[in-house]
């Protein structure tokens, strides 16, 4: 099969994540009733299950509602490396935060790591759990001293870190740092597994239920789309981004990005390890058992939600460089995965604000979610059941002190400001003509909507402004999606929420104008 016919046969069906197609999918209820339980946990991904396992071997009576359906969003859309190698961080953060609180990112992770390998091992979860080494590698010359200084910092940290000038790839490197005892894993098993655990041992579990708002007092209450509640003395928002900003501004301190992998069958064995670059553009790669032999993640193209509307080119980046770097034989899987990132680089878990001491929040994790939201479930447990975390100062959600990363702050609003200006400006064409697959902002009567023809030639037309904060949604070619640019909130071709933050629908141009979240400034 040559190149170019398996490049086309990819194309020729939507993005599918091996992780969801190799699992069953689940089939737990939705909220059909008020209930009052100890903790309620919004978002069924890997922060929410986990937090829900921890809490109920504390005795806690607990209750976890999803949107879509448990571990089906991020977690299952991720590379799902276990790894406290995040990047080129560690000597940044000694910088920016003083030794303290790099030791506490550091341990915070490495502490995740060793939970979910016992968690394994005490369970007997069969998700391809195996231990590897983590590699950060270059090819420019200009990086080589960031890389030196990564180990140094690393090392001071207590992390098992070594300077490389070789690494097991086929091709040279200027120089590498390894990270040893770190590991990957399949995060629909492992979370699957736990959800079946956790529903045997009374955790009541919710799918398709949405949270659109949390009702304060003397009581919390959570309140899903369908009008019923759940009534709670703690609740968690493990939502990716936060449905409910409760004050804390989160849209204004996170952006979102997106990135794309592909699954690829090789004629050669993947060397051991786990592997990223330090420059761009970024290229992530590991090996995950398939069927009878394996295939190879290949990651990278990040760009922020909604500046790239020719999607299918960034999956076309990838195989290229895999067609460069191994001897492909076969693209099996492509999927795309969106992340929130913080200013400063660093999540934000702990309580959504200073004046919410019973609502804890875990977002932002830089795309290295499968260790930093179980270091996250960790850290709301004894928030919970101790009242405090060795690790909480450098992950507080309250810390004012981005002086380090004040640039950036004031860059990602100043985008959020011109998408919401521009946006509204922006004529769109009256030319309604559009082929089969096309999608794109058109104006009728007046009003710009955004239309999309299907390949039976239906049209679907949607008033293409966020329910979240009000920018004008952008067309996604690829992945035939409507998309935020602000904060990343996706609709399909008929206005259902693909991913928040936004918890509204979009509405048929011939219905009232969509509205955006009440519950954003409080």
């Amino acid at each position: 099969m040559s190149n170019r016919k398996f490049v086309n046969e990819i194309f020729n069906t939507p993005p599918k994540s091996y992780w969801i197609d190799s699992t069953a999918e689940t089939n737990y209820p939705a909220l059909d009733k008020n209930i009052n339980v100890d903790i309620a946990i919004i978002g069924g991904g890997i922060v929410g299950i986990t937090a829900a396992y921890l809490l109920q071997k504390e005795g806690f009576k607990v209750a976890v509602i999803e949107a879509n359906k448990i571990a089906h969003g991020t977690s299952a859309h991720t590379t799902a490396k276990i790894t406290s190698q995040h990047g080129l961080i560690y000597n940044n953060l000694k910088k920016q935060m003083g030794e303290d609180k790099a030791k506490q990112y550091a341990e915070a992770n490495e502490s995740a790591i060793r939970f979910i390998e016992n968690t394994v091992k005490e369970n007997n979860i069969d998700c391809d759990f195996s231990l590897k080494s983590a590699y950060i590698y270059t090819k420019d010359n200009n990086y080589i001293k960031a890389i030196e200084d990564e180990v140094d910092a690393a090392k001071s940290l207590g992390i098992d870190a070594y300077y490389m000038k070789e690494i097991p790839l086929p091709f040279t490197v200027k120089a590498a740092i390894r990270f040893d005892n770190q590991a990957q894993f399949h995060p629909r098993k492992y979370l699957l597994a736990i959800s079946n655990e956790i529903s045997n041992k009374g955790v009541k579990i919710f799918e398709n239920t949405r949270a659109v708002d949390i009702e304060e007092g003397d009581e919390l209450s959570v309140v899903t789309e369908k009008g019923f509640k759940i009534h709670a003395k703690r609740i968690i928002i493990s939502t990716h981004f936060p449905f409910y900003d409760g004050k804390g501004f989160y849209f204004s301190r996170m952006y979102v990005e997106k990135s794309y992998i592909i699954a690829i069958k090789t004629n050669e064995p993947f060397p051991e390890g786990m592997f990223i670059n330090a420059e761009d553009p970024p290229r992530s790669m590991r090996s995950q058992r398939y069927k009878d032999g394996e295939m190879v993640i290949i990651a990278g193209e990040n760009h922020k939600v909604g500046d790239e509307t020719d999607t299918n080119s960034r999956y076309n980046n990838l195989i290229e460089f895999a067609n460069e770097t191994f001897k492909t034989q076969n693209i099996l899987y492509r999927w795309s995965a969106q992340d929130c990132m913080t200013v400063d680089d660093v999540p934000y878990i702990g309580n959504l604000t200073s004046k919410t001491p019973n609502i804890y929040v875990a977002t932002g994790f830089k795309k290295w979610g499968m260790t930093s939201g179980t270091a996250a479930a960790l850290i709301i447990k004894d928030l919970i059941v101790k009242g405090d975390s060795p690790y909480l100062p450098v992950f507080y959600p309250s810390r004012t002190d981005i002086s380090a990363s004040a640039e950036e702050f004031i860059n990602q609003n100043a985008d959020v400001v011109k998408e919401l200006v521009t946006g509204k400006l922006k004529a769109a064409p009256k030319d309604f003509k559009l082929e089969n697959g096309e999608g794109r902002a058109v104006e009728v009567d007046g009003k710009k909507i955004g239309a999309y023809k299907d390949n039976k030639g239906n049209i679907h037309m949607v008033d293409k402004t966020c329910t979240h904060l009000g920018c004008e949604l952008k067309w996604n070619d690829g992945e035939k999606s409507w998309d935020c640019p602000c904060h990343g909130s996706r609709f399909s071709i008929d206005g259902d929420i693909i991913e928040g933050p936004a918890s509204k629908p979009l509405n048929h141009p011939d219905e009232q104008p969509n509205k955006i979240n009440p519950n954003i400034f409080g």
